[in-house]
């Protein structure tokens, strides 16, 4: 059998351990690793020859990845979790207390348990390399570092700076973990290994002081000031997670008590909350995400298709969306992105849109102005059908406009290539309706992006009946390489995000009508675990917008779909919403909480009463979605489960914890769902009425994933 860790020892003393997982791209830790490594710190201890240690990994790009995540799902029970965390902290151990200078040398991610086996190093010299990050993203899966990364962190970096790095899952850059002493030298890649090999020549080193800033320095050197570090993370944590996470309320109990009753005690404490965490259900659906989406890496969403390699993009539109895909093209996917507008304004407002993102990065020195610039002449502008011949595909965001679609189809298809992909960035019309324009339908697609572009990671890639496998798979790959997590949906109004989007936002509007204040049903459903409420939402995408769009999903789908008609009074009353500061908050004013504008009631005619309990508001908000759901997937709107989940989570902020509509009806169980929807439908009438799925699932006993 291929061993993963080879020692080579050197004439000057200095041994080199290499870190290279047999078959993998990547390095991760699994426990079948654990009896190799001590086998090999034995040999190292009885050698007296070797006066120096020096870790690296034989993969490009690469130091460790963190732990294999399919272990964690292998565990049975919190006994099998905890055995996990403690193998790492005896391996760990062995390590930190050899007599010799041990010294990683980074390059590449070093995340999770690859930067914990770095702490238990005695030094930490990472490379230069743009693809060198740091971190313990374990948060980010309900989890926390389970080898002994809650106990060395904080007495490496400090309390305050180790704290942030677990509860956020943050990546660090070189120049940054230098600064902040969680390595001691960051050097260019070229002398990594030498730098490290000097440096365990050196001998051991007392660890150098890290730099804090005053009032942490204060706070951390005495216990009184500690519990105030603790006491304020927790109230942060939990306003933020509204409960529904427990993972970082475990972090801090696991440095609290590490930094008050020492490390075996911290030790102790960790490998048994994360024990805990591996069995919660909150990190199971987590870790589901984590799965699905690495699966759906995988997929071209197209079968054995190949895509076609895509050289140069065109941008119809210069507007936000139009300036914002425009800005991941050449950014994220660094492809040449030409945009085309009618007007000069349109054209400087998407480059001043990409120029202020770039900026940013340049600001907080993740890039270089050379770099920015660079990135900046990729993108060209037009107002007239010039250098757009090579365009591989266009994507069109202008308004919602069937006619002015059609016109932009033609144009293409008389400006560009035969093969040229026209994907259209609708929200709301059918793809089949934009196609019918099209001398070759094979090449239209939807490809719908969600505002702000550069932050929410899905797009819906939408296939009508003529839509060829190779346009698909070509449009998938081209969303990748923005940086998005694309999924293949089928043709239909509203597709599948903005249709279960829109019963739920209904529901809501509903219950507003019935008398329960704005703020109180934004908390409701922020309580439940969405990122913001229904009516922020509705005020951040455009009351006009969801106006515009209800009559086409009702027109298409049915009467369920059909608005309060109480929203014309709002837009009766030019009340769009951000956009132009009237909605239902206030805006402009410099106060930091948002207030509600309490004129929208009167505008409404309404007086809100009484507020019901925000369990039960939230719950006939979230059926909608989750019914809404099921019937995109009886139809064959979305292909699976899985993708219903990712979509959700992804495109409107289904809270994550849940696993997505999906998993959460599995929680619930199909059975439990069709008795709450039954019993609003004898209320409130047939827009509850259960899927004819979930009917059937409840006389089969049938379960999405179970």
């Amino acid at each position: 059998m291929e061993k993963t860790f080879n020692l080579a020892r050197r004439e000057d003393g200095i041994a080199i351990l290499t870190m290279d997982v047999p078959g993998e791209t990547m390095n991760t830790l699994r426990s079948e690793f654990g009896p190799e490594i001590s086998e090999m710190l034995a040999e190292i201890k009885q050698d007296s020859s070797i006066k120096g240690l020096v870790l690296v990994s034989g993969k490009k790009d690469s130091f460790v990845a963190g732990a294999d995540i399919s272990m964690l799902d292998a565990c049975e029970t919190a006994v099998d979790a905890k055995l996990l965390s403690q193998q790492g902290h005896v391996v760990f151990n062995e390590l930190e207390n050899l007599s010799i200078p041990v010294i990683a040398a980074i390059n590449g991610a070093c995340l999770g348990g690859g930067l914990e086996l770095a702490l238990a190093c005695h030094q930490r010299v990472c490379s230069l390399n743009s693809k060198t990050m740091m971190g313990v993203p374990e948060v980010q899966l309900g989890l926390l570092p389970g080898g002994g990364g809650t106990q060395r962190l904080p007495r490496l970096v400090g309390i305050t700076t180790a704290l942030d790095m677990m509860l956020t899952g943050k990546q660090i850059r070189p120049k940054q973990a230098v600064k902040m002493g969680l390595v001691d030298d960051a050097v260019p890649e070229s002398i990594l290994i030498r730098t490290a090999i000097e440096m365990a020549l050196a001998g051991k080193r007392p660890a150098k002081k890290k730099k804090q800033t005053f009032i942490n320095k204060m706070l951390e050197g005495s216990s009184a000031g500690r519990n105030i570090i603790f006491d304020q993370a927790g109230k942060q944590v939990a306003k933020k997670t509204q409960g529904n996470y427990p993972a970082p309320a475990k972090i801090i109990d696991c440095v609290r008590q590490g930094m008050t009753k020492g490390m075996i005690k911290g030790l102790e404490v960790e490998a048994s909350h994360f024990s805990d965490l591996v069995m919660s259900k909150e990190s199971e659906a987590l870790r589901s995400i984590f799965f699905a989406t690495t699966e759906m890496k995988k997929e071209t969403g197209a079968g054995d298709v190949e895509p076609r390699k895509v050289k140069k993009a065109m941008i119809l539109g210069g507007g936000l969306m139009g300036g914002g895909i425009a800005s991941v093209t050449t950014t994220k996917a660094k492809i040449p992105a030409r945009v085309k507008d009618i007007s000069e304004t349109g054209l400087s407002n998407a480059l001043s849109y990409a120029y202020k993102l770039l900026d940013k990065g340049v600001k907080r020195r993740h890039m270089t102005p050379a770099v920015r610039d660079n990135l900046m002449a990729l993108m060209t502008t037009t107002t007239e059908y010039k250098g757009i011949k090579d365009a591989d595909i266009v994507v069109e965001a202008v308004f919602e406009d069937l006619s002015l679609k059609h016109q932009m189809v033609k144009d293409v298809e008389r400006e560009c290539g035969e093969n040229t992909i026209f994907a259209s960035n609708t929200s709301s019309l059918p793809i089949s309706q934009i196609a019918e324009a099209a001398a070759r339908p094979e090449n239209v697609i939807g490809l719908h992006y969600f505002s702000p572009v550069e932050k929410m990671p899905l797009v819906e890639v939408i296939a009508h009946e003529k839509t060829s496998a190779e346009t698909i798979a070509t449009t998938v790959a081209f969303a990748r390489k923005q940086g998005k997590t694309p999924i293949v949906v089928q043709d239909g109004a509203g597709f599948y995000v903005n249709r279960i989007l829109a019963l739920y936002m209904n529901e809501a509007a509903q219950l507003l009508l019935e008398g329960q204040s704005v703020e109180h049903l934004d908390k409701a459903l922020v309580k439940f675990g969405f990122p913001v409420g229904p009516m922020t939402l509705l005020d951040e995408v455009g009351i006009d917008v969801g106006a515009k769009i209800s009559p086409i999903l009702e027109a298409e789908l049915g009467e369920r779909f059909k608005a309060p008609s109480a929203f014309d009074k709002l837009l009766a009353d030019d009340r769009k919403g951000r956009k132009n500061g009237k909605g239902f908050y206030q805006y402009g004013s410099k106060k930091k909480a948002k207030e509600v504008d309490s004129s929208v009631y009167t505008v409404l005619g309404l007086t809100p009463g009484q507020n019901s309990d925000a369990s039960e508001l939230a719950q006939r908000c979230v059926v909608q979605m989750l019914n809404e759901a099921v019937r995109c997937l009886e139809e064959g709107i979305i292909a699976s489960a899985r993708d219903g989940d990712i979509g959700a989570i992804f495109g409107i902020g289904f809270p994550p914890f849940l696993g997505g509509p999906f998993h959460y009806i599995d929680t619930l169980g199909p059975a439990k769902l069709v008795e709450i929807l039954s019993g609003y439908q004898s209320q409130f009438g047939d827009r509850f009425a259960p899927a004819e799925l979930l009917k059937q699932m409840v006389n089969e006993q049938s379960y999405f994933f179970k």
